[in-house]
Order: structure tokens, then C-alpha cells, then sequence
């Protein structure tokens, strides 16, 4: 019977695939399809038509360059905010969870633009007035910096947002592991590092990821004040070449490209993050 057994033909390929993770979808992910056809049909209107896609390429790459950087920049820090943020919403002490709260409030009810504007704008204002009152010339002679004001802006907007996902992720951690790692003689400190942290991680990493595209479209807005990303540099070759089609063609073809590459990356993160778990 064990030499039967072990010379038994190996179960065809349709039932394989009914296994959990033997699916070839879970191993290659078809949306990389989407991407390259995307990549595709810009390559083939910069190569076939170079006048004006190649034209509007070579003129909006440094706003290209501009938008990633905003984007990466202000990520990091949101995600440092927001696990302040969200450490602080969880906090015993009254009136740092109060702040925190106050802070997620206040910012998720107001606009990403308006925010934009108001740091660009109404911030140095106020920011020249007390220099002026106090007597202190660098603070009476504050200029905004366009890029510096609009990643401050975002990660502002974003880290109230990115603080909601921390708690939440925390939350969803049994307390039993907390108390455990608390009767073992850990600091909650060290509790939340090693062992509350890590696994809170692996639950929040799709939102993260979505507020990472969202935020990569959002840096859009940072056109208004004055910075030179993708949107900005997109208006300044329609208002001289008035080719309004071809513009925002290229444009959004371009966002889609860096939005589509994005997401790939974080469901490749999270299947990843499946299989160790």
C-alpha cells in the first residue's frame, strides 16, 4: 500500500489551482498589465508624435521631479505625525488626547486647499505681525517658501488622517498582548515598540498605502501656490502652446503611470506582508 501510495499520480493542475495560494493570481498580479499598457501608449505618442507629446515630456520633467519629491517628503513625516497622533489619541493623559483630538477635528474638516492657501498666505502674515510687534527683524521679514509651505501643508492635512489609521490599527490589536508584555516587566513604551507596533503595521498598511496615492494626487493642489510640480508646468505649456487636449492628456497618462506603480507596490507589499503572517 505505501509503494501505491507514494507512486500515486499527481492531481491535475485545475484541481491545484483550488488550493489556498496555488492560484497563479496570487503569484503574479494581472494589474501590472494595466501599467504596462499605460506605459505603452505614452512611449508610442512620444515616439509617433513627438510633436507635441515628446515636446510636453521635456517640459514638464521637472515638475515631475517636484511632485515625487512633495509627495515622498511629506509622506515621511505624515507617517511620524500620524503615529504621534495616534499614540496621542490613545494616551491616558486627558489633555494630550483632548489636543489630539481637537487637532484630527479641526484639520479633517477643512479642505486640503484651503489649508494650502492659508499656510502660503495668511501663515507669514501672521508670522510678519508678531515679528513686527516683537521686534524681531527675521520673523518681520518672513517670506514663504512655496515647496517648504506646501509640504508643511500636506503633511499637516495628511497627519490627521494618518493619525485615525494609527489608532485604529492599534485598536484592533487584542489588549490581552499589551497587558502580557506589560506583566513581563516591558515599559508600555517597549510594549508598543516590540510588540503592539510591529503587528499594528501589518493591519494598517492598505490605508497607508491608499493615502500614499492620495496624497500623490493631492500634490496637484500645491500648483496654486506658487510651486512648479506636474499640474503647474501641465498649465504653463497649454497657456503657450494652447493645446489644452495634448496637455492634460500627457499629464494625466503621466499621473497614472506613477499612481498605477504606486499601488502595485503596496498590493505587492501587502500579499507580502500575508505570506510571513
Amino acid at each position: 500500500m505505501d509503494a501505491k501510495q507514494s507512486a500515486a499520480p499527481m492531481p491535475p493542475e485545475s484541481e491545484l489551482i483550488r488550493i489556498p495560494g496555488a492560484e497563479p493570481s496570487s503569484r503574479i498580479d494581472a494589474w501590472w498589465g494595466l501599467f504596462i499598457g499605460v506605459v505603452g501608449l505614452t512611449i508610442v505618442l512620444v515616439i509617433f508624435k513627438p510633436d507635441p507629446y515628446a515636446r510636453i515630456v521635456q517640459f514638464v520633467r521637472d515638475g515631475i521631479v517636484i511632485t515625487l519629491t512633495l509627495t515622498i517628503v511629506s509622506f515621511f513625516l505624515v507617517l511620524f505625525v500620524g503615529l504621534a497622533g495616534g499614540l496621542g489619541r490613545l494616551s491616558k493623559n486627558r489633555l494630550l488626547r483632548g489636543v489630539t483630538t481637537l487637532y484630527v477635528e479641526i484639520v479633517r474638516g477643512i479642505p486640503l486647499l484651503v489649508q494650502l492657501l492659508y499656510w502660503y498666505y495668511a501663515f507669514p502674515s501672521i508670522v510678519r505681525t508678531l515679528g513686527a510687534s516683537l521686534g524681531i527683524p527675521a520673523m518681520a521679514d518672513y517670506r514663504a517658501n512655496a515647496i517648504g509651505t506646501a509640504i508643511l501643508g500636506m503633511t499637516f492635512c495628511y497627519g490627521a488622517y494618518m493619525t485615525e489609521i494609527y489608532r485604529a490599527g492599534i485598536q484592533s490589536i487584542p489588549k490581552g498582548q499589551l497587558e502580557a508584555a506589560r506583566s513581563l516587566g516591558m515599559s508600555y513604551f517597549q510594549a508598543m515598540r516590540h510588540i503592539i507596533l510591529p503587528q499594528a503595521v501589518r493591519v494598517i498598511l492598505p490605508p497607508v498605502g491608499n493615502e500614499f496615492i492620495s496624497l500623490l494626487k493631492d500634490s496637484s493642489l500645491a500648483s496654486v501656490v506658487a510651486v512648479t510640480e506636474l499640474t503647474r508646468r501641465g498649465r504653463e505649456f497649454m497657456a503657450a502652446t494652447y493645446m489644452p487636449i495634448e496637455t492634460w492628456t500627457m499629464v494625466g497618462l503621466l499621473y497614472l503611470i506613477m499612481t498605477l506603480f504606486a499601488s502595485r507596490l503596496v498590493a505587492w507589499s501587502e500579499r507580502r506582508m500575508q505570506v510571513e503572517r
